[in-house]
């Protein structure tokens, strides 16, 4: 019974830790907002600037993961050049070691009144306000969760059970420090492991040596779960979290042999025993920075030859033959082929962007940006290719055949600026910032998104099969989207009036993702023009003559 209640206390502990540090990066977020990856953005023109950027987001944070996962989308971005994202990485991990370093110094007693400050500046109306109350809290917890840390594990130093179990420990660095690791990796935190071994040496029941390797896991299991948050994202994306997982393990495997004469040195009177786990932890991270931060371009190579890059399927057979240019007909069947290709590339965009909004998934995003790159180059390809077509010796039906070729691709290709300058950041500011739409709000939207879709697939059709009764139909969803989206903003504005805070939150995200699928529609609606204009069911003008 008694060692159930020490489990209880010590896991209640640890998972206060974890909602505090989850509180501080939620605060920090709501409070700084986008200022915070702006100025991680622009942070990077060089490296000492890349390092001061990563140290001054984990220690807002209180997560280097949250930092790694923020590098690598700007990587993926093209945001921020390789090189200065690894420099990012170095200045990060010395960040969360900080970070620990503070924690251990005994402000326990601050923990009741940062808790107090956090809760009456939640309830200010201000959003910045309620984001920095939110994170005081958080400090207020982790400050706290260290006490009750302490009070749990002191049943544990008495315990025969925990004392052979350290003795198997010591006598085995390697698997000590894949136990510290796999603990890390279990808590997605390397600064929770640390702060626990500091509460089980506080004793000084633990050999100073295994102290040092049990920190060394904590480091190497710290830099996994980036690495496993990113397993979907672009190569250049994993490269910056692999590449941070590389040194730390390189780190880790020369620091282990020497943990020895690390114990010996951290013994000497500058250094307190009590603070032993932390110094060791912050030690560490600078050495490593210090040492990593020349070697940074052999890094780079060393990810580029364990992720290389993959063909993106730019190297597609292309229906754009130049030995077709004399044959009018069967040239435009070709610019027709490639130019549905450019659809169904659009639609894959937009499902990706639908599926990151649903799930709140940034790695759905990750492909947006390649892939409105191949819409743009295979969409001027085929205008050149068509503008070449007969030498401008066509008949009065191919010449319209082509323009609609031409105008089709135009739009596609307007849809996919949309999507990846419009609707990809949006998706992204709202997953990044932690931020949740209203249940009506979200399904809305998606059912915008879902008719969207359907209107795409509908267009595909029409331009290959040139249906004037499914241009008809296109054209009467283009008025049933034009209507939900008036019916959707007003709902948003009524629950605005209502003061629903998630829509407060999200007012300007929700309306701009409106406008956009919007725009999309009206893009989408292009392609049955011409077919109704053919058939003789499409006004001059949509204006009321007036007499």
């Amino acid at each position: 019974m008694e060692s159930a209640i020490v489990s209880i206390n010590l896991f209640g502990a640890v998972a206060l830790l974890l909602f505090g540090l989850r509180q501080i990066k939620d605060g920090m977020s709501r409070a700084l907002g986008a200022k915070l990856r702006t100025g991680l953005a622009a942070g990077t023109r060089s490296g000492p600037r890349s390092f001061a950027a990563g140290f001054l987001a984990t220690v807002a944070l209180q997560s280097s993961t949250a930092t790694a996962l923020m590098v690598a989308s700007f990587v993926e971005k093209d945001m921020i050049v390789p090189a200065m994202a690894q420099i990012v990485m170095l200045g990060a991990n010395i960040g969360t070691a900080t970070t620990a370093w503070i924690v251990a110094l005994g402000l326990g007693w601050l923990s009741p009144l940062l808790i107090l400050a956090g809760v009456v500046l939640m309830r200010m109306t201000s959003s910045a306000k309620q984001g920095a109350g939110t994170a005081l809290v958080g400090v207020g917890l982790m400050l706290l969760s260290l006490h009750l840390l302490s009070a749990a594990t002191d049943p544990l130093r008495q315990s025969p059970v925990l004392n052979l179990f350290i003795t198997m420990l010591g006598n085995a660095w390697p698997v000590a420090l894949m136990f510290s690791a796999g603990l890390a990796v279990l808590a997605s935190s390397s600064l929770a492991v640390v702060i626990l071994i500091l509460s089980l040496a506080a004793s000084g029941s633990i050999d100073s040596s295994l102290v040092i390797v049990l920190v060394l896991g904590a480091n190497l299991g710290g830099a996994v779960p980036p690495v496993l948050a990113t397993m979907k994202a672009s190569i250049a994306a994993r490269r910056v979290t692999i590449g941070n997982l590389i040194i730390r393990a390189i780190g880790c495997a020369i620091a282990m042999p020497l943990a020895g004469y690390g114990a010996a040195i951290l013994e000497l009177p500058y250094f307190s025993h009590q603070q032993l786990a932390v110094d060791a932890h912050l030690l560490f991270n600078i050495a490593v920075a210090l040492i990593a931060w020349p070697l940074s371009p052999f890094i780079l190579r060393l990810t580029a030859a364990i992720l290389p890059d993959k063909k993106t399927g730019d190297d597609h057979r292309s229906f754009l033959d130049s030995h077709d240019l004399d044959q009018p007909v069967a040239a435009l069947a070709g610019a027709s082929r490639e130019v549905m290709l450019v659809g169904d590339l659009v639609e894959r965009m937009l499902r990706q962007a639908a599926e990151a909004m649903r799930r709140n998934d940034l790695s759905q995003l990750s492909e947006i940006s390649a892939l409105e790159g191949r819409v743009d180059r295979i969409q001027h390809e085929i205008k050149v290719f068509v503008s070449r077509v007969g030498q401008g010796q066509l008949s009065d039906e191919d010449y319209r055949r082509s323009m609609d070729i031409v105008e089709y691709a135009i739009n596609l290709e307007h849809i996919g600026d949309i999507i990846e300058k419009g609707i990809r950041p949006e998706i992204a500011k709202k997953v990044s910032l932690g931020l949740t739409f209203s249940e009506d709000g979200q399904q809305e939207l998606l059912r915008l998104f879902a008719i969207t879709l359907d209107n795409l697939r509908m267009a595909q059709t029409v331009f290959s099969t040139k249906n004037s009764e499914l241009a008809r139909r296109l054209v009467e969803v283009k008025e049933d989207v034009r209507r939900l989206e008036k019916q959707s903003s007003a709902r948003h504005l009524q629950r605005l009036r209502d003061g629903r805070a998630d829509s407060i939150q999200t007012s300007s995200l929700h309306l701009d993702l409106l406008r956009d699928l919007k725009r999309i529609n009206a893009h989408v609606v292009a392609v049955a023009l011409p077919i109704l204009d053919d058939s003789g069911l499409l006004n001059e003008s949509r204006i009321r003559q007036v007499n």
